[in-house]
């Protein structure tokens, strides 16, 4: 029964997870696109977003990228360039704790801006608000990983979840398998990280998918026009 579960939960709910995620992404994209926004709620109290908003994109932006880079890359890429696993396992505690610790203080800022300031929960959704709170979840158990990584400096455990994530994309029908003894606490970040793909297509995350970065080579210029007044 426990290695059922460990399958179904680590062998399939990714695919159901990533399949949701791109065709749920497309299809909002296509049907609803005045909804495909963050909502953001500047004007109403701009100084604690800024700092909370900007350390939270910091943080994610790197995660992000650090988890994408560190789990799909082939392991016989390391070993070409004879890069350690236990070198990658404290490269990846240090970038990460830092990026961990900021992304999480960012989300404290904006979750507490959410539900304790009476305009903008007025204004804001619950998903709005469920979604910032799985994020923050999420950023505490990846925390919360670190301590327990600390028993595993040799890199051994992280060779298993790239194992994992690379046998996922490559249709390895045992890359649960890889998993099935590591840390509960793994288990459960890997399983609301899937969680948070799975309603991402429903959520004010789906605007990570059109950052604005044409704006950096754009060469035409805003035509800005003032408002006719009354009596023209």
């Amino acid at each position: 029964m426990e290695s059922f579960f460990n399958t179904l939960v680590f062998g399939i709910y990714p695919y159901i997870c990533l399949a949701v995620l791109a065709l749920g992404s497309i299809f909002r994209y296509e049907r609803e696109p005045y909804s495909w926004r963050s909502g953001s709620s500047q004007l109403l109290r701009r100084r604690q977003l800024m700092v909370g908003s900007n350390l939270f994109h910091i943080g994610v932006l790197v995660i992000f990228l650090g988890h994408l880079v560190g789990l799909l890359t082939p392991i016989a890429v390391y070993d070409f360039f004879g890069i350690p696993h236990g070198a990658k396992q404290v490269m990846a505690m240090a970038v990460g704790g830092i990026a961990g610790v900021l992304a999480f203080i960012g989300a404290s800022l904006l979750l507490h801006r959410r539900l304790m300031d009476p305009r903008i929960r007025t204004t804001s959704s619950f998903g709005d608000m469920a979604i910032l709170a799985l994020l923050w979840l999420q950023l505490l158990l990846g925390l919360g990983t670190i301590t327990v990584s600390l028993d595993h400096l040799d890199g051994h455990e992280m060779v298993k979840f790239m194992s994992w994530a690379q046998g996922i994309f490559t249709f390895n029908g045992a890359a649960a398998s890889y998993i099935a003894d590591v840390h509960p606490i793994f288990k459960l970040h890997l399983f609301l990280g899937l969680t948070i793909f799975l309603v991402f297509p429903f959520t004010r995350l789906v605007h990570f998918l059109s950052a604005p970065v044409r704006y950096v080579w754009r060469t035409g210029y805003q035509v800005v026009r003032a408002r006719p007044s009354s009596g023209e």
